[in-house]
């Protein structure tokens, strides 16, 4: 036994069963408490500022106040709980949303047991985890190209505007204008944090900048 201190979850699904079948799973894990449940997003803002968790575990698509808006709200109002987006949703339009309401994870409800349990774990310690899938699409999304949904790059996309970059580092470079950390960008690629400070250290080489703000200059240039 240890005495490290749990890390105290809300779950926030309108349906039940979902719910229900979450606080379970969750609850096996031994350094995991759930602390509360919402059926909707009103709920989960009232449980964030009344618990004060690590983590709200949670859906997009509910009733009233919809699972972004209330990540927006606990975000502001309650800046030390980290929000995992667990959604049915993939699309580029729905992570986008969420991750710039302020989430800091996004998994579809396929994942497993064991990914969402380290999920909940890799948030409530700061750092950011996506899906796989979702990792590609958010990718693909912030350097121009096309995932679900979205629409045909554009002639300007970074790849063209910066033809001396690797397709990595172009990914890299757009993530860094996305204003994401090394780490953050780590977890959407599933590489090091040390393979991410390589790439950036090339690309400041390739472009002649010496710092993130002067390369997030170029690219909104």
């Amino acid at each position: 036994m240890t005495d490290q201190r749990s890390i105290r979850v809300v779950v926030a699904d309108d349906q039940a069963i979902i719910r229900d079948g979450l606080v379970t799973v969750l609850g096996l894990l031994p350094d995991i408490e759930v602390v509360g449940e919402a059926e909707d997003g009103e709920r989960a803002v009232a449980l964030a500022a009344a618990e004060h968790p690590d983590v709200v575990l949670m859906d997009l698509r509910m009733p009233g106040l919809d699972g972004v808006a209330a990540t927006e709200r606990i975000v502001r109002q309650v800046p030390g709980t980290a929000i995992l987006v667990l959604t049915t949703y993939a699309d580029d339009e729905s992570i986008l949303s969420a991750l710039r309401a302020g989430a800091r994870g996004y998994l579809t409800k396929d994942a497993g047991r064991a990914e969402l349990a380290a999920a909940v774990r890799a948030v409530a310690s700061g750092q950011s985890t996506f899906a796989p899938e979702v990792g590609a699409l958010l990718v693909s999304t912030l350097t121009g190209g096309t995932g679900t949904g979205s629409a045909p790059a554009p002639a300007s996309s970074l790849s063209a505007r910066f033809p001396t970059l690797t397709k990595r580092e172009v990914e890299v470079l757009a993530l860094v204008a996305d204003g994401l950390s090394n780490g953050e960008i780590a977890s959407a690629l599933f590489v090091s944090v040390a393979t991410v400070k390589t790439h950036i250290n090339a690309i400041f080489a390739k472009l002649a900048v010496r710092d993130r703000a002067q390369a997030i200059a170029i690219v909104r240039s």
